[in-house]
């Protein structure tokens, strides 16, 4: 609510209350420094007191990290107070001394990785600390002494706080880890590393959010599990799929005997490729069984008794996987299940998205990160069979299918070839998941906290990707776990104010400990969207005539108002210097693909190089229509705020 002292001001300079209107509904934040469309912001801190007037009495308690607007700052016996409101659109809250807030000039946060495979992330008070330790070749020397101290003592020299034991995730409960500032460095082992101050502020009291669960135990003998089978069910994959229903109906067996039905489910999608250009093949995909719906095996293989292989050929040897995994990853309640895992079959590549017979607009970048938004580990067998060899497919399927089922948890690939499509060799891969998975539930059940204590080999003579197998099912299930836990115990962000963190490993450095996302509001992706747009069709306009992309977005960029300065001719000219993009592109840590692009740049790429651009661009643009769609991720930074002002947590990756 505007205060009375602002209202007043504004009336007595207009004498006439009908000139006055105009200037309350333009009413604006202050602009950032040198910014043109960015408004300042601050985040609070606890004990923040929001009060009516500057220097006033009083107040209401927020809450830390409530974002607010700053529309006015005023010296107010000799303390600067600024005049905030929830959004940028004109709606005051009152006054808060700025010795409360902290500037957040880049709407950042991080999300923690899963830690299964690294060490805690430890934050540094000051900056030095962080650097002295990728100052040196050997960072061991300097890490290992200040984690013994903390394991022994809680606490050590220069660490304000350490990352929590259980992941914390982002999707499944939203934190505010704003980034305040950055800098990216080469370490002196020769990894590029953003070092980050960042703030950090847990509902939670500190000595609460520290405790340990008192009975991890009873928490894992709830831990369950649901896996999707997403099979190629086209003309020569009948083998396989008869043997993936033995393996299924192997291991309900054991389930059920084990008294574990309610704690691991199987479900089954079948996919083929496009009806409209094979209308004999029946359907591009179809849900056989869904893992929240199945009760038994019995009634699993009731379920999928129907399956079979098409029985005529589709056009191309290719097929649309990657439809059959999104209707897994969409339809299937994964909410339900601890440990979540879609197992892809396929004897062939995956139509890509730019493709007519795509059905979604996908490629294996987007699918990969729609599955990591629900923690899905997604494993492909894929079948190395002398027809896919006879047409040169083997290549573009590992690499697509490498790239799918990089489980972004831990960053392993959980990509297994079965050479020359063997039958045998197939069905021992599809034992030891399934196998594997029970393993781990059961382990739990029992109490373990080592999730893959129980993985062990059944035959000795297994060869080294059978091997692979188990290794990583037993580091994928620990980053289930990890997760499972983080969730029921309600595990939050450390409670601490402001640190230095680096978003690699300090030892491992080769390892993420975050991930950055860009807070956009609605208008800002919608710009977004539209500015790639335009780029696309200049691009796509370039492949014909090179030398008409730079022309075509000078002018889409003279129609939208940029600086006429910025729009002179100069082939070293950046695509980012000419004003098409937000300004909120400007500052973020991360090297731009599209923004440092120049002209000589784009004409000494051949039409390949070209090509591989736009689709790596198309494949962005379609992310941002499904985050606008996405209607359950968008997240209101403060309590009354106009909806305008709701921000999608967007991958830094996702941008241009």
């Amino acid at each position: 609510m505007m205060s009375r002292q602002s209202l007043l001001s504004l009336t007595v300079a207009l004498p006439l209350i009908t000139a006055s209107l105009p200037a309350l509904c333009d009413l604006r934040p202050l602009l950032q420094e040198g910014k043109q469309t960015l408004y300042q912001r601050v985040l609070t801190t606890p004990g923040c007191l929001l009060t009516e007037q500057a220097a006033g009495s009083g107040g209401e308690l927020q809450p830390a990290f409530n974002r607010f607007y700053v529309y006015q700052r005023r010296e107010q016996q000799g303390e600067e107070w600024l005049e905030v409101g929830p959004d940028s659109y004109g709606s005051i809250s009152g006054w808060l001394p700025t010795s409360c807030t902290v500037d957040w000039k880049m709407q950042l946060t991080l999300a923690f990785t899963n830690p299964a495979n690294r060490d805690r992330l430890m934050f540094f008070g000051e900056q030095d600390g962080l650097m002295a330790i990728f100052d040196d070749f050997e960072p061991s020397g300097q890490v290992a002494p200040l984690r013994a101290q903390l394991r022994r003592d809680g606490e050590a020299p220069g660490i304000v706080a350490q990352e929590p034991e259980y992941f914390v995730d982002l999707h499944e409960q939203f934190y505010l880890l704003p980034i305040l500032e950055g800098e990216e460095i080469m370490t002196e082992a020769g990894f590029m590393t953003r070092l980050l101050r960042v703030a950090s502020v847990s509902e939670a009291a500190e000595e609460e959010a520290q405790q340990a669960p008192d009975d991890v135990s009873a928490q894992l003998r709830e831990f369950n599990a649901g896996v999707v089978f997403v099979i190629d069910s086209t003309i020569s994959m009948g083998p396989y799929i008869e043997r993936t229903r033995e393996a299924v109906a192997r291991i309900y067996q054991r389930i059920e005997q084990e008294d574990l039905t309610d704690r691991v489910r199987f479900g089954l999608v079948s996919f083929r490729d496009s009806v409209d250009a094979a209308p004999g093949i029946d359907y591009v995909t179809r849900m056989y069984a869904n893992p929240g719906e199945v009760e038994s095996g019995s009634d699993f293989m009731a379920q999928v008794a129907d399956l079979s292989e098409a029985q005529a050929s589709t056009v191309g040897w290719e097929e649309d996987a990657y439809a059959g995994v999104m209707q897994a990853v969409d339809d299937v309640e994964w909410s339900n299940f601890g440990a979540r895992y879609i197992v892809l079959i396929t004897d062939a590549s995956a139509i890509e998205a730019d493709s007519e017979r795509s059905s979604t607009g996908l490629d294996a970048d987007q699918v990969r990160l729609e599955a990591a938004r629900h923690g899905i580990a997604v494993y492909t067998l894929h079948l190395k069979t002398p027809g896919g060899e006879q047409r040169g497919d083997h290549a573009t399927a590992e690499a697509q299918y490498s790239n799918l089922s990089t489980f972004t948890g831990t960053g392993t690939s959980l990509y297994y070839p079965v050479d020359t499509g063997d039958v045998a060799l197939f069905g021992q891969r599809v034992d030891a998941l399934a196998a594997a998975i029970t393993d781990q539930v059961h382990a739990a059940y029992l109490g373990e906290e080592a999730i893959g204590s129980a993985l062990h080999a059944e035959d000795d003579t297994e060869d080294a990707g059978q091997q692979r197998l188990r290794d990583d099912m037993a580091l994928i299930g620990h980053a289930m776990r990890l997760a499972y836990l983080g969730q029921a115990t309600g595990s939050q962000a450390p409670p601490v104010f402001e640190a230095w963190i680096s978003d690699r490993d300090l030892i491992a450095q080769h390892v993420p400990t975050t991930d950055v996302r860009i807070l956009l509001t609605k208008g800002q992706l919608s710009d977004l969207s539209d500015v790639v747009s335009e780029i696309l069709d200049a691009a796509n306009a370039g492949l014909i005539s090179p030398t008409d992309m730079f022309e075509r977005l000078r002018s889409v960029a003279a129609a939208m108002g940029a600086d006429p300065n910025q729009l002179q001719q100069g082939d070293g000219q950046q695509l980012g210097e000419l004003g098409l993009m937000g300004e909120y592109l400007e500052d973020l840590p991360y090297q731009s693909e599209v923004l440092n692009l120049d002209e000589e740049t784009w004409l000494s790429w051949d039409g390949l190089q070209q090509e591989r651009f736009i689709r790596r661009l198309t494949t962005k643009l379609r992310h941002y229509q499904r985050y606008n769609a996405d209607v359950d991720r968008w997240v209101a930074l403060a309590e009354g705020a106009d909806p305008r002002d709701d921000v999608y947590p967007v991958p830094l990756e996702m941008m241009p």
